[in-house]
């Protein structure tokens, strides 16, 4: 079962990849609070047709490059222009 993400785009200047920001929220285990995390993953985007501001899933292949481990597997919302 491949792991999927969703996130936002934070940068789509490459050739045919974007860097996508995945927010998660953790609960401490002492301290009941609840943490706010985010990653960063670079996903492979062979059309181009993400950018800066969507919304979009991603799922996790086998290593494109030095740091891409993700594709884009869908376009969930497109930023407002």
């Amino acid at each position: 079962m491949k792991k999927v993400k969703i996130g936002r785009v934070v940068s789509d200047k490459m050739d045919k990849t974007i860097v996508v920001r995945v927010e998660e929220v953790r609960l401490h285990p002492r301290y009941r609070k609840h943490i706010r995390r985010h990653f960063k993953f670079y996903a492979h985007d062979p059309t181009g047709a993400a950018g800066v501001g969507d919304l979009v899933r991603i799922e996790e292949s086998r290593p494109l490059s030095r740091l891409k481990r993700w594709r884009v597997k869908e376009i969930i919302e497109k930023a407002e222009a």
